[in-house]
């Protein structure tokens, strides 16, 4: 029977409590954990894929923890004053404000490697070629919106979709499952990006909100979140741990 998001979260963050964070790079370490907070949802959402497709938990806990390190590293440096000039992160300072850029910089980067370093651990260079796609993506969303050349919806596929595509797609790749059978999962990842993020600019009142309003983006978010649904019924798997993630999601409040 799959495990419910609270005991997979437990298991992330006991392998992230583990994990020997790069130790030639001493006192580094200290802004790398500095910046690993956060809910787990996309290494929670990871574990949730695989154990649905009958996988057990421990074997994708490598793939799972190279994903949040890439969203940790993503947040270090957009924190950073040359890019959103963010001074706290989750109620605390953020990791440059706290120990200064030069280690902020250092940290982002030592966190990515390590990710690449977990995604190699396995046998096949799949699951590290999905989180070099995605970091990619990711790099060139924060370069549009630096820039002001996409429209919202361009971003929110690479800066917010593209690591939850990290995420099932790190999952189906330790799975092994054939790329036939793939579309439907893909496609169900990127309707839950849209969702995380459409709900992310209703909470923080940008984004979408300025666009077009509260009441139209919470709209967008309903309709999301019954594409979501329908993708989930989609797939053949079981996915009553995942739908209600997804509930949980749609009407999240912080």
């Amino acid at each position: 029977m799959p495990l419910p998001p609270s005991e997979l979260r437990t298991l992330v963050e006991a392998y992230l409590d583990e994990l020997d964070l790069t130790p030639e790079l001493g006192t580094l370490g200290d802004p790398m954990r500095h910046a690993l907070g956060g809910k787990r949802v996309r290494p929670v959402l990871c574990l949730a894929t695989g154990d649905a497709l009958g996988i057990p938990p421990e074997r994708l806990l490598p793939a799972a923890a190279a994903v949040e390190l890439i969203h940790s590293f993503s947040l270090v440096h957009d924190d950073l004053p040359a890019m959103d000039d963010d001074r706290e992160r989750r109620g605390a300072p953020s990791v440059w404000a706290q120990y200064g850029e030069a280690a902020a910089v250092l940290a982002g980067d030592a966190l990515l490697a390590e990710a690449f370093r977990l995604g190699l651990s396995y046998p096949s260079g799949a699951v590290a070629r999905e989180l070099v796609e995605a970091t990619l993506a990711m790099i060139g969303g924060q370069w549009l919106d630096i820039q002001g050349e996409a429209p919202g919806d361009e971003l929110h596929r690479l800066k917010t979709g593209a690591l939850f595509s990290a995420a099932i797609g790190c999952a189906l790749a330790v799975v092994e499952l054939p790329q036939a059978e793939e579309a439907h999962w893909r496609a169900f990842a990127e309707d839950l990006g849209l969702l995380f993020q459409i709900v992310d600019d209703i909470l923080d009142g940008d984004g979408l909100v300025l666009e077009l309003g509260a009441d139209s983006a919470r709209q967008l978010a309903d309709e999301a979140a019954a594409r979501v649904r329908v993708r989930l019924g989609e797939l053949d798997a079981d996915t009553e741990v995942l739908l209600g993630m997804v509930d949980e999601l749609a009407v999240r409040t912080s």
